[in-house]
């Protein structure tokens, strides 16, 4: 029987050369190919720079392209050699909201400081290091937007990614002063000094969620076969930390696949988390639209080829048809330890990527059983 499952890997610009140069990026496809791989997520929005060359960037910031690509387009060539061997592109917008790391807003918000997220004392919004745009403005929504529209108008890709900053905002934010007008105007009060207030948390997260519903609409303008993946990170937590309230963005739909961020550095702390999406935030009909994030690699951190294998056969016990790993140099420890792990194991039989649109159009309910019942079976058989 054919093997249909999301088979991805995050291409990074952080730690990792392979975007840099077009034999690096050929010889990155040439290997997940080998591996088993069926898609991969290059990144594009950095570091208030882009991957390819952006008309919107050009316009209002006068920065077309990273400076370490001019005269480059490392989207195209990443869509060329992905094609050649047969992978899925789907572009990746890493920074999304946020506006810079320790840089007190960067050249975004140094030419755009009307554009900057504000805490309750009324500073820059920054958390973990990440200074943030304010991800409820119309102005900074149609930006992001506009970055997104000439990726999918402009290249031959298979949809686009968001992830834990897009769409997101720090519940910290919020107390702008066109955001405290908006909501002086709904409640004829102003919003609590408490950011975690649970109302207010929703009211924020739910202007985000109206952007994604935009965002889903105009890139299926574009092509009704183009995916919307969100990697956020994992609810509530993301709600109460990022208003990313992704129940709803799965109830209503604007969603095509979702692989929220299980970053745990052991299997039962994954185990753990797989069960509550399972059994707690997905349903029959939109468990397939689930390929969990899973932490290859991150500074010195490996995953084990142990753990690797552990999650893979987890989650397809669990009827999760798919994973995505963070990230691609993960694969290249150790003289390819972990690609060798996966093409010899889980990853020997070729799969193909799910097509998304017949599963919107036509309903899953009937899927999962199916789904849980091979998961068991090939489980069983490499057991």
């Amino acid at each position: 029987m054919a093997i249909i499952e999301t088979r991805g890997i995050w291409l990074t610009t952080t730690d990792s050369k392979v975007l840099r140069s077009k034999q690096r990026i050929a010889e990155a496809m040439d290997l997940l190919a080998e591996t088993g791989f069926n898609v991969v997520f290059p990144v594009v929005w950095n570091k208030a720079v882009t991957q390819y060359p952006s008309q919107t960037m050009q316009q209002t910031f006068g920065v077309e392209i990273d400076p370490l690509c001019v005269g480059r387009d490392p989207l195209e060539e990443v869509v060329v050699e992905a094609r050649r061997v047969g992978l899925k592109v789907i572009p990746w917008f890493e920074y999304g909201f946020a506006s810079s790391y320790n840089l007190n807003g960067g050249i975004l918000l140094q030419k755009k400081p009307e554009w900057a997220a504000r805490d309750c004392k009324g500073n820059l919004l920054k958390k973990n290091g990440f200074e943030w745009l304010n991800a409820l403005d119309s102005q900074v929504q149609e930006f992001l937007l506009n970055l997104v529209l000439e990726v999918v108008k402009n290249y031959d890709v298979d949809g686009v990614q968001g992830d834990d900053r897009f769409p997101a905002l720090p519940s910290e934010g919020g107390y702008d002063q066109v955001t405290l007008a908006r909501y002086h105007q709904q409640f004829n009060h102003n919003p609590p000094q408490n950011p975690k207030n649970r109302q207010w948390l929703q009211w924020r997260a739910d202007i985000l969620t109206e952007f994604l519903a935009r965002l889903y609409r105009e890139v299926k303008a574009v092509n009704p076969n183009l995916l919307v993946a969100i990697a956020p990170n994992v609810y509530d937590w993301a709600f109460q930390e990022y208003l990313q309230d992704s129940p709803t963005w799965l109830k209503r739909g604007i969603v095509d696949l979702i692989q929220p961020q299980i970053y745990r550095r052991d299997f039962r702390s994954y185990q753990a988390i797989a069960d509550k999406l399972v059994t707690q935030q997905f349903t029959d009909a939109t468990l397939p639209k689930l390929a969990p994030g899973i932490l290859m690699k991150l500074g010195s951190y490996c995953i084990s080829p142990e753990y690797l294998v552990q999650a893979i056969e987890y989650n397809r016990q669990l009827g999760i048809q798919g994973e995505v790993f963070f990230f691609y140099e993960g694969l290249r420890e150790n003289n390819n330890a972990l690609a060798k792990v996966l093409r010899n194991g889980l990853y020997a039989q070729s799969a193909s990527f799910p097509n998304f649109s017949d599963l919107s159009r036509n309903g899953v309910s009937n899927k999962r059983s199916s789904s849980i019942l091979q998961g068991v079976a090939r489980f069983l058989r490499n057991f």
